[in-house]
């Protein structure tokens, strides 16, 4: 029976993560953060979705200096490379924190359709891509020339470069990254 069930939440989460613009991933802070928890955490990543981690039975934890800081680190170890993702303690028993959870959840959506102008975004790619060394391709070093923001519902940017067809796939991902972080420091400035 246990099987079933679990089977039928996984379904019921992929359909759930398909529709939403924003996930709010809820995470039993006893246990901590599950196998399960990072499958369906991957997959709203994959899908483009934004992500919010509510904490819950937070009252239920013994606490010392600097506890919830050290849990939030802990989480974000294990969501490496999505080190931005906002994580809220609440307790849904004492109703703690429930407003600030919806308050970050809208944050979140209102980031991820934040546009940045090309010229911002230009200024800081270019200086997070010249502290990653870009690679050499055939004597050549890549150089991006620049690039721009895609009118997309999802977070998405262009970059128009010589040789883009020799660019490795870790490369990419390290400029997303970085193409992220001028989204959200665009939001708060």
């Amino acid at each position: 029976m246990h099987e079933d069930l679990e089977f039928y939440s996984v379904i019921r989460a992929i359909k759930a993560v398909d529709e939403a613009d924003v996930c709010l991933l809820l995470i039993d802070a006893e246990k901590g953060i599950t196998a399960q928890d990072l499958n369906i955490f991957s997959l709203a990543a994959r899908k483009g979705k934004g992500v919010l981690l509510l904490v819950n039975k937070w009252d239920l934890v013994a606490k010392e200096t600097n506890t919830a800081r050290d849990y939030e680190n802990e989480l974000k170890k294990r969501l490496a490379p999505f080190s931005d993702v906002p994580v809220v303690f609440i307790s849904a028993l004492e109703k703690t924190r429930i407003f600030k959870a919806m308050e970050t959840a809208l944050e979140v959506y209102e980031n991820r359709s934040r546009k940045v102008p090309t010229s911002k975004l230009n200024d800081v790619m270019l200086k997070a891509v010249q502290a990653h060394h870009a690679p050499v391709v055939r004597g050549h070093a890549i150089k991006i020339k620049f690039v721009t923001q895609l009118p997309t519902a999802v977070p998405s940017f262009a970059f128009f470069c010589n040789f883009p067809d020799d660019i490795k796939t870790l490369t990419v991902i390290i400029w997303k990254i970085s193409c992220v972080k001028v989204l959200i420091l665009a939001a708060y400035r």
